[in-house]
């Protein structure tokens, strides 16, 4: 297992007790990992020291406010590239298959392409297939960062890391065409009802949809369009 890439899928998930006390487990994972910088690691700490220290309330509300209140910074990668189209829905039963045939179950109510439900599959599978698989989606990736730094939330260092341990370059242009979407405002009423009354997304039979590897379904990403936590050593 690649305890790093469990960690980071770790910090990535909804804040909670179980995650507070799980943190020294968590600093040492990532101090004794090799590939990380001095740099990283100190853009880490505030992140870090955030959750360690601060109010469960408050942190929870926090994470609402900016992965789950607002879809140009979704978690869930698929939102990025299939919007609400009927591709998403296929894409998302591929990616639930490929998990199982990888022995892998999510136990977790969040949908197959969540970000931290996704590198924690990935924390069980060989660095090659890692690697192409996060390099598929860098583009995704670099942007949630930039969103993040320009709000200001510790929350960018994670996303840093990732792209860092891939080593993954992101096509500058892909990132740029991401970032024309305009954000959104997680106060604005009217632009959360429209959100909730958009199209559901189902996970009922696609006749198209086939079962392609995980590879093959984030590559798509090159083209985008307009919760109790575990602890490292499991």
């Amino acid at each position: 297992m690649d305890k790093t890439l469990k960690t980071l899928s770790l910090l990535l998930s909804y804040p909670t007790e179980e995650l507070q006390q799980a943190l020294p487990e968590l600093c040492t994972v990532l101090t004794r990992d090799g590939r990380l910088t001095d740099i990283l690691r100190r853009h880490l700490r505030p992140l870090l020291h955030e959750l360690e220290v601060g109010d469960i309330y408050a942190l929870q509300a926090r994470y609402v406010d900016l992965f789950d209140r607002s879809r140009s910074l979704s978690l869930n990668l698929f939102e990025h590239v299939h919007g609400e189209s009927r591709d998403r829905g296929g894409a998302m039963v591929s990616l639930l298959e490929t998990y199982r045939a990888g022995g892998f179950e999510p136990a977790t109510t969040e949908l197959p392409d969540h970000l931290p439900v996704l590198l924690e599959y990935l924390s069980l599978r060989p660095e090659e297939e890692v690697t192409e698989i996060l390099a598929d989606a860098a583009h995704i990736l670099a942007a949630l960062e930039a969103r993040l730094v320009m709000r200001e939330s510790a929350y960018s260092a994670v996303f840093s890391l990732v792209l860092h341990l891939v080593g993954a370059r992101a096509d500058a242009g892909a990132v740029a065409h991401l970032l024309e979407r305009p954000e959104d405002d997680p106060d604005d009423l009217e632009q959360l009802d429209a959100l909730w009354e958009e199209t559901e997304v189902t996970f009922g039979p696609d006749p198209n949809a086939g079962c392609p590897q995980v590879r093959d379904m984030l590559a798509r990403m090159d083209t985008p369009q307009t919760r109790p936590a575990r602890t490292a050593a499991e």
